[in-house]
């Protein structure tokens, strides 16, 4: 395990904050224009025959200083500090409050509200939720209270009836700017992923992804982010020490969503009017995918098949077998990266991670890439004909063999046992 604290904080939080330490010296720029040659970003242009910066596409990547004979161009690095925002006021551990297609708050939303209580209370604040969402979201607020929420911040407009990134974005920022809160939590979806990246840069503040742990430092009381980092080989432990809020997205599942007490503090909604932002985006239609019909990531069972199917043909197989069990179909990257699965199906780090009940590997070898996605499991079942494959030494019962032998006579064994209860 290793930290990240001030190196988080300069590449971060504090680099998108010193972006006004690069100068050109206009009496030195002759106009040569060999800066705008040399920058990876096009973040310069002439302009009269002078250099201009875009503040917004600079990164201080100094690519530009040794290009310019004529020394125009200065950053100052060692201003770095003069540079950190205002950080007094802020107060709250906020959980973005995300809302599935029929306008209910995502099963992750419990699990996050259940542990930022728990961060709320070391610190001695508030809980809070943000939800942007339809006007119809309102009827499913209070099952927010049931697990700890004790202010929600509402942005209700039917504009906000389908996720587009850049209006959700401008929503959370009106929010936060009016309301500071210390802490910013969301799940690692599709959606988190998405939006909570454009919040931070609008507040010019760090961001930590795909977290499996939070907790305070009582010293600093600032929170500490973990996170898999080198394919899961490490766990990296990011604080956020310059800027506000602090923001993570926290993978679905790693945590428990635990009902409060019963004598939960009363709620209060805090309405916001939506801004008049527009988004180059429009929203067309939905188009549902058929190929299963139980979600990935709340099947309490998953049947997972990697390169050792074989080809897309042969997941019909899985498919058979998941249907027995009323279990989920998953896929190792191999599989989807073949073409065999859509990438919906993926599980690892780069796709779904899960944390079923039972988790049944079928001709997949283990790579740690996958194995950081499923490893949380209860039981993990391995099905592979090679008996030194990396995914028997996390797997609690191994089968090795035949899949295209074992998994027929496992589907036997279980519809008969389903007809012998009948």
């Amino acid at each position: 395990m290793f930290e990240i604290s001030d190196h988080l904080s300069l590449c971060i939080s504090d680099h998108l904050c010193v972006n006004n330490m690069i100068t050109i010296i206009s009496e030195k720029c002759v106009g040569c224009a060999a800066c705008v040659k040399a920058c990876p970003f096009i973040a310069i242009t002439m302009v009269n025959k002078k250099a201009v910066i875009d503040l917004e596409k600079c990164t201080l990547c100094k690519a530009c200083i040794p290009s310019c004979k004529f020394k125009a161009i200065i950053i100052e690095d060692e201003a770095i500090g003069a540079a950190v925002p205002d950080t007094t006021g802020y107060a709250g551990v906020w959980v973005f409050g995300e809302l599935t297609r029929d306008y209910k708050p995502a099963p992750v939303v419990y699990e996050l509200l259940s542990k930022g209580r728990e961060l709320a209370r070391e610190l001695g604040t508030y809980t809070g939720v943000m939800v942007v969402g339809p006007q119809k979201a309102r009827e499913y607020l209070r099952s927010l209270q049931e697990y700890g929420a004790e202010k929600i911040f509402l942005v209700a407009d039917d504009r906000f009836k389908h996720y587009l990134s850049e209006l959700y974005a401008g929503a959370c920022f009106q929010i936060v700017t009016r309301h500071k809160p210390d802490i910013i939590l969301a799940g690692a979806t599709t959606i988190g992923r998405s939006l909570m990246p454009r919040l931070a840069v609008r507040l010019r503040t760090g961001l930590t992804a795909d977290c499996t742990e939070l907790h305070i430092d009582s010293a600093e009381r600032l929170l500490i982010q973990t996170r898999p980092a080198f394919g899961g080989n490490i766990m990296a432990c990011i604080i956020t020490r310059r800027t506000k809020p602090q923001m993570a997205t926290v993978r679905h599942r790693v945590m428990k969503a635990v009902p409060a007490n019963a004598q939960a503090a009363p709620l209060e909604i805090i309405e916001e009017k939506a801004g008049t932002g527009a988004s180059a985006v429009s929203f067309l239609r939905f188009v549902k995918e058929e190929t299963s019909s139980v979600n990935l990531a709340e099947a309490d069972i998953i049947i997972s098949g990697g390169r050792g199917m074989g080809g897309k043909e042969h997941f019909s197989l899985i498919e058979t077998f998941a249907r027995t069990l009323n279990a989920a179909v998953g896929a190792s990257r191999a599989a989807v990266d073949s073409g065999w699965m859509p990438y919906s199906h993926q599980v690892g780090q780069t796709g779904t991670t899960v944390s079923p009940k039972i988790y049944i590997a079928c001709g997949i070898s283990g790579q740690i890439q996958h194995l950081v996605g499923m490893q949380s499991s209860e039981v993990i079942i391995a099905i592979n004909k090679d008996p030194d494959a990396p995914i028997f030494k996390i797997a609690d019962y191994g089968i090795v063999g035949d899949l295209f032998k074992v998994i027929p006579a496992l589907i036997k064994r279980f519809k008969a046992k389903t007809v012998s209860r009948l």
